[in-house]
């Protein structure tokens, strides 16, 4: 997962890649649908209708002027059923009069003002979602590290077996935008899906979630800083002060509610990591091992270079698991990936940009992760660059790397804070907007407790690799592996449920269903059993796999208490001078 995964949108959920075009009707869209966008008294079934008359729109036909592409992962259409039975869905003349119930919950907005207002506000193509898809996901810099764990043949699997299992999530959530996004009920974020498959508590559990990754990641940007520095000083100041001048630096500068304009600044981030990974790789290969580093760090001492085919023999089983986690890490994107689909002029497009992206990714990490292991073997850390041995070279990477992750920091808790405040302070406690002079109040005294907590964890946890395991188990490996099945058993068991006779009638604002409860989900559930058995197990094997990475990372970081240098709020720089 690269350092500059956040979006850069002014609110959550506002345009990622597109400017806002502001005509009376798209104002009056962004006002209704913003109203309505989690509102309980809107079914399942209106939400998929509305669907089906968006994916029928001629601008996303295939054959359109902005693809002749039909995906391959999805030769099933999942609206074919329903466009060749005219009694499920009965076709309408949606003008929607002042004095219809369609027009009294819209506040008047015309169907064709929807559309109009809609589409221009989505201009991505697939090739932008390859870009962003591979600015938000890639960073090598954890991935020799996880060989070192696991061994050259156990990491080349285990990454491609993620790598697949983190596109196939993906395409489960590519698929939910399709039967659920529409001009009148546009998706916007991830939290979306789940309420309108799972409802309120689920959507909520999808943000708080969220908000403890972004907190997390901005806690490793603050430790790798600090370490960065040390390393820069030779040890001549206080570790736990230079992180705590990081924390309050990100204090400072996240006091800036507003990014819309600076998401160049992403991009630079970018290009400034593909920087140190070039000059980490030349001069790995044209220097000794950072011993001194490997030492404070892996409890590695000096001696002849080791690599392994398999698992090597000095590394316990739950420190393979948590080298595995750092696959995981490395793959955690799929957090923004509606984002991505909600700027899409054809969203049916996302499988190809996506795809190619996670294949490009997968190359990168295992060419950097193969490169380094073979040329450090046990004496690799994370992150890399950090394992860079002549100082001079050492000092250049490492101030590189200054800048790009005060970025992310920046970016990450700029978004953290806006998705806790408005899907949880808002939602739950009532809290103003951050539009009002309160809500800019709370926002100010937001900030540096938000930072303050994150510099708490990176102090009483420094250790990169396992924090990163923590939270790669924790939070990131649900959005990317657990919840995409979950959410869509929830959702074929609604959908495949609909009998003939049953929906919602748009020429009443009513869904008609002929039967609730238990039944009619199991009715659903068993229309595509067997695809429905692999949801499960999925899900249920990502879950496990949670539970274990959890688990290990906290006896990594017992371990590490007792065998590294890794002590909380400690004087000395984990990976030495």
């Amino acid at each position: 997962m690269t350092d500059s995964k956040a979006s850069t949108a002014d609110d959550v959920g506002h345009s990622r890649v597109g400017n806002f075009i502001g005509t009376g009707a798209e104002r009056r869209l962004r006002r209704s649908s913003a109203a309505k966008q989690n509102d309980p008294n809107v079914t399942f079934e209106e939400y998929f209708y509305y669907a089906q008359l968006s994916r029928a729109h001629p601008s996303e036909a295939p054959g359109s002027s902005t693809s002749d592409t039909v995906s391959p992962v999805s030769r099933y259409n999942p609206f074919r059923k329903h466009e060749s039975s005219g009694d499920k869905y009965p076709t309408v003349d949606e003008k929607n009069s002042n004095g219809s119930p369609i027009a009294e919950r819209w506040h008047n907005v015309s169907d064709e003002e929807y559309v109009q207002a809609s589409r221009a506000l989505r201009t991505a193509t697939w090739g932008a979602v390859f870009y962003l898809i591979t600015t938000d996901i890639l960073g090598p810099f954890t991935t020799a590290w996880a060989f070192s764990q696991m061994g050259f043949g156990p990491a080349v699997v285990l990454y491609f077996i993620f790598g697949c299992f983190a596109a196939y999530g993906g395409v489960l959530l590519w698929r939910m935008f399709l039967q659920l996004d529409s001009d009148r009920y546009p998706l916007r974020s991830y939290g979306d899906i789940a309420f309108r498959v799972a409802g309120t508590i689920v959507r909520h559990t999808v943000n708080i979630t969220q908000s403890v990754q972004l907190l997390f990641n901005v806690g490793i940007i603050i430790l790798q800083n600090g370490q960065s520095l040390s390393q820069i000083s030779k040890g001549s100041v206080c570790f736990i002060v230079l992180t705590f001048i990081w924390a309050l630096a990100g204090a400072l500068l996240g006091q800036i509610r507003t990014l819309r304009n600076v998401g160049w600044l992403a991009n630079a981030a970018v290009w400034l990591n593909v920087t140190i990974l070039i000059i980490t790789t030349a001069v790995i290969f044209h220097s000794e091992p950072n011993y001194a580093a490997a030492l404070a760090n892996n409890n590695a001492p000096k001696g002849p270079k080791v690599t392994t085919a398999g698992p090597p023999k000095g590394v316990a089983f739950q420190g393979q698991v948590v080298g595995l986690m750092q696959a995981v890490y490395s793959y955690g994107g799929a957090t923004v990936f509606v984002e991505f689909m909600a700027e899409m002029k054809r969203p049916y497009d996302f499988w190809k940009g996506m795809l190619y992206a996670q294949s490009f990714i997968f190359l990168c990490y295992i060419i950097f992760g193969l490169l380094i292991y073979s040329k450090q073997g046990q004496f690799t850390i994370n992150p890399n660059y950090q394992g860079v041995s002549p100082y001079a070279w050492q000092t250049a990477v490492n101030s590189i790397a200054l800048v790009s992750t005060l970025i992310a920091a920046l970016l990450y808790s700029n978004i953290a804070i806006k998705v806790l405040y408005n899907n949880v302070l808002m939602d739950i406690f009532g809290f103003p907007s951050l539009a009002k002079k309160s809500g800019k109040l709370v926002w100010v005294a937001l900030v540096p407790v938000y930072w303050g907590l994150a510099w708490v964890i990176c102090a009483a946890i420094p250790s990169v690799s396992n924090l990163s395991g923590l939270i790669a188990a924790l939070c990131i490996l649900q959005f990317s592996y657990t919840f995409p099945p979950f959410l869509m058993l929830f959702h074929v068991a609604q959908r495949d449920a609909i009998q003939d006779g049953e929906g919602f009638d748009p020429s009443t604002g009513q869904t008609v269903r002929h039967d609730s409860g238990m039944s009619r989900w199991m009715r659903g559930l068993r229309k595509n059993a067997a695809l429905n058995a692999f949801y499960l197990f999925f899900f249920l094997g990502a879950l496990t796999t949670s539970v274990l990475g959890v688990y290990s990372a906290i006896v990594g970081l017992i371990d590490a208490y007792a065998k590294t240098a890794v002590t909380g709020f400690s004087r000395k720089n984990p990976v030495g001078a």
